[in-house]
């Protein structure tokens, strides 16, 4: 496997989110690689745990990422990155009737990502040697399944953010990546640090997240779409694939979990191959 240049001894790591999951995983690759690490979270102590843990060349600083003043903050004592990884993010649920709800996920999800680029980014694309930016997304924002629409919202627009940075991006050796993790047994689904639960089989490990990330990194992939233990790529395709059709065949929304549509998806799917 070619490992991404910015897989670098010497190079610098600041990765939000850090603290546990696929952040500290993330984190773990880095160090394997001889990179310095930059560690970003607002839970002071299991930032403390990941220190010692990790050891080394690593520095941890806690932070609120949707406050722009920590950010500049943040700049300052750090000083120079070359992988730039928004991994933070929260999955709270609400109501329409909740704006707080709405608030409070797009205030970490959206604008702690946008925080981050717009803190990072005139240094990131000027620097004549490789780089690399890594947004964390989720199935969710693509697929867009109903339950939970601020937290869809906010990883759907991260999307869109990416891929224009991306674009933005395509003539600089700033390079970016759009990670979206399957199911994964974090924080987020029972996982975090300390949890007596057992991780369900078909859960993949952040460490499996973060290893295909580096593979996919060292392909040049923008989309980084993991498959889990219960969901292929293939599956994922066609999902997807059902979903951006509900615009092209004019069906309703979220089709595919409606039960006068149910059927006809499922067979569709049934039939594909992707």
């Amino acid at each position: 496997m070619t490992a991404h240049p910015v897989f670098k001894v010497g190079n610098t790591a600041l990765i939000t989110g850090a603290a546990s999951g696929i952040g500290l995983a993330v984190a773990q690759l880095c160090k394997k690689h001889g990179m310095k690490l930059a560690l970003v979270d607002n839970n002071t102590q299991l930032l403390s745990e990941a220190k010692k843990q990790l050891s080394g060349d690593t520095e941890t600083y806690p932070v609120d990422v949707s406050k722009i003043e920590e950010w500049r903050e943040l700049r300052a004592r750090v000083g120079k990155v070359d992988f730039l990884m928004l991994n933070a993010g929260i999955g709270v649920k609400g109501g329409w009737d909740d704006i707080e709800y709405f608030h409070k996920i797009m205030d970490t999800n959206l604008f702690g990502v946008l925080n981050g680029l717009t803190t990072y980014l005139p240094t990131l694309r000027n620097t004549p040697t490789p780089t690399a930016v890594i947004i964390t997304g989720s199935k969710q924002g693509i697929t867009n399944p109903p339950g939970n629409p601020a937290y869809n919202a906010s990883k759907a627009a991260l999307k869109t953010l990416a891929e224009h940075l991306s674009y933005d991006l395509r003539s600089t050796p700033t390079s970016v990546h759009l990670l979206v993790p399957g199911w994964t047994f974090t924080g987020l689904s029972g996982g975090e640090p300390g949890s007596k639960k057992t991780k369900p089989e078909g859960a993949w490990t952040p460490e499996q997240v973060a290893g295909f990330l580096e593979e996919k990194m060292g392909e040049g992939r923008f989309y980084v779409v993991c498959p889990d233990g219960d969901t292929s790529e293939e599956v994922d395709r066609k999902r997807m694939l059902w979903g951006v059709g509900d615009v092209v065949e004019g069906r309703p929304p979220l089709s595919r979990w409606r039960e006068e549509w149910r059927g006809e998806a499922e067979e569709w799917m049934g039939r594909q191959k992707v």
